[in-house]
């Protein structure tokens, strides 16, 4: 579905993308990983469109995404520091983007298991930030995409509301869609992804099938594998 064929990207004397080659099929939860400064945000922000690669191509559903727009309607994007109007309330920001985006097929399980509707009056500069990111995650799936990026998704959300939201995403892997999801929080991610992207430097250091993953490694724990392969220096 999603295609990174030699990515190039740098920024000053920084080389933040260097070849990178990644493919992402449908109806996969996908972890991508790695330290600050790894090139994970400049993959992407390159994804989103805001960022032009150097090199190399991207593409959805085989057709380029490089100076195109349409694609975009395609991909939820959650954030993990939004930025809204402050003096909107929630439902002001979330009728604001119904009628930018025009789609009458709306998708509002998070919605309602968020109790949006109880806060609706509520302006954003009053929120705490468990439930921006609230917002945020029910923008991000509100209008069905068929590719769902989250940076940092659980982040600020509470032990229900981070149970409500892994529920989703795997619901929604089921039913076809791309998921891409960054995290420092590996624990939350056992049981939530099928594959992992290790980036480091900018460069790929391995992406594999989560159980090829706990085989090589012996270890079950996402957290505990991940330990092993720096142990060992990489697979």
């Amino acid at each position: 579905m999603i295609r990174f064929t030699n990515i190039y990207k740098r920024f000053g004397r920084l080389q933040a993308l260097d070849n990178i080659n990644l493919s992402f099929p449908a109806s996969k939860s996908v972890a991508l990983i790695g330290p600050n400064g790894s090139g994970k945000t400049t993959l992407i922000k390159s994804l989103l469109g805001m960022v032009v690669p150097d090199k190399g191509d991207i593409t959805f559903k085989d057709s380029s995404i490089l100076g195109s727009c349409d694609y975009r309607a395609n991909i939820g994007y959650m954030p993990q520091i939004s930025s809204y109007p402050e003096n909107m309330t929630i439902s002001q920001v979330m009728e604001m983007m119904k009628d930018i985006r025009q789609y009458n097929k709306l998708d509002e399980d998070l919605v309602k298991a968020f109790k949006l509707p109880q806060l609706a009056g509520k302006p954003m500069r009053t929120l705490s930030g468990g439930t921006r990111q609230k917002v945020s995650a029910c923008l991000a799936f509100l209008f069905n995409p068929e590719v769902l990026v989250l940076d940092e998704p659980t982040a600020g959300l509470d032990p229900v509301a981070s149970g409500i939201l892994q529920d989703k995403i795997l619901q929604e892997t089921k039913n076809g869609k791309l998921v891409l999801i960054t995290s420092h929080i590996l624990s939350e991610l056992d049981d939530l992804v099928d594959e992992v992207a290790y980036l480091q430097d900018g460069k790929v250091q391995f992406h594999k099938q989560v159980a090829a993953l706990q085989a090589e490694t012996g270890e079950q724990k996402l957290v505990r594998a991940m330990a092993r392969v720096m142990e060992n220096g990489g697979l």
